[in-house]
C-alpha cells in the first residue's frame, strides 16, 4: 500500500510542473516533445519509486527511426506507465474519449494525436481504426493492448479485431509484446503494489509482406505474446 501511495504522490508532485512548465510550452510552441517527455520520464521514475525493476528483451533489434505498431498483453494498471516509455520515439495510444472532454488535458492529447475510443461502440470502434491510421500516417508509433482490457488470471483473453484491421491497412511491422511480471506485482483489482522484476519482451517484427490474412497475423501475434509468459499462464 506504501509503495502505491509513494507512486501516486510522485505523480501529484510532478503533475503541477507539467502544468506550470508542460503545458503553458505545448500550447505556445505547439510542439508536444517536451510534454511527453515530461510524462514519460513521470510515469518511468514513479514505477521505479514502488521497487519494481524492468528487464527489456529484443529493444535492440528494433529501428529507432522506423514506424511499428505494438500489440501487448494488458494485466495490470503499471503495464502503460512500463511499456510506454520504452517505445522507441513517440507512441500514440487509444485513449476513452471522455478524457478529450477536459479542456486543457484534452487539448494536449490531441496535439500529441491521442485517439479517442468508446469500447463500448462498435461503429465508434471502426472510426478509432481509421484515426489510428491517420495517426501512423505521420509516422508516429501506435501502442495496443489487443485484448482491449485487462486479464484477471495472467492468461491472455480473446483478441480484439480492430487492430488487425488497422495493421493490414497501414501496412507498418507489427511487433507483439510481452509483459511479465504486472500480475504478480499488481494484478487487476489490487491496489498495493509488489516489489519485483517485470520482464518487458519485445519480439521480432512481423514484416508486412508476412502477413498473410488478418486471421494470420492475429494468430502469429497471439502465438508470439503467448511464447513470452510464464508457464502457468501459457495456452495448451
Amino acid at each position: 500500500m506504501i509503495r502505491t501511495i509513494a507512486m501516486l504522490t510522485f505523480w501529484g508532485m510532478a503533475a503541477p510542473v507539467a502544468a506550470l512548465i508542460g503545458f503553458p510550452w505545448t500550447f505556445i510552441s505547439g510542439d508536444i516533445s517536451l510534454l511527453y517527455s515530461m510524462f514519460m520520464w513521470g510515469a518511468w521514475n514513479g514505477v521505479r519509486l514502488t521497487g519494481v525493476r524492468v528487464a527489456t528483451v529484443g529493444l535492440d533489434q528494433l529501428d529507432a527511426a522506423g514506424t511499428y505498431i505494438f500489440m501487448s498483453n494488458h494485466v495490470s494498471n503499471l503495464d502503460p506507465p512500463i511499456l510506454i516509455p520504452l517505445i522507441p520515439r513517440r507512441t500514440s495510444v487509444m485513449v476513452k474519449k471522455e478524457l478529450f472532454t477536459y479542456p486543457i488535458l484534452g487539448r494536449a492529447m490531441r496535439m500529441g494525436s491521442l485517439v479517442p475510443v468508446d469500447r463500448g461502440n462498435r461503429d465508434a470502434g471502426i472510426e478509432a481504426v481509421k484515426a489510428a491510421k491517420q495517426v501512423i500516417g505521420q509516422g508516429l508509433n501506435m501502442t495496443i493492448y489487443v485484448e482491449g482490457k485487462r486479464s484477471f488470471d495472467g492468461k491472455l483473453l480473446p483478441f480484439k479485431k480492430g487492430p488487425f484491421y488497422l495493421a493490414m491497412e497501414c501496412g507498418v511491422p507489427v511487433v507483439p509484446v510481452t509483459i511479465a511480471g504486472t500480475h504478480y506485482a499488481m494484478p487487476k483489482k489490487r491496489f498495493a503494489i509488489r516489489p519485483g522484476t517485470v520482464k518487458v519482451i519485445f519480439h521480432e517484427p512481423i514484416e508486412p509482406k508476412d502477413f498473410g490474412s488478418r486471421e494470420c497475423l492475429m494468430e502469429k501475434v497471439r502465438a508470439a505474446i503467448d511464447s513470452g509468459l510464464p508457464k502457468q499462464y501459457q495456452e495448451t
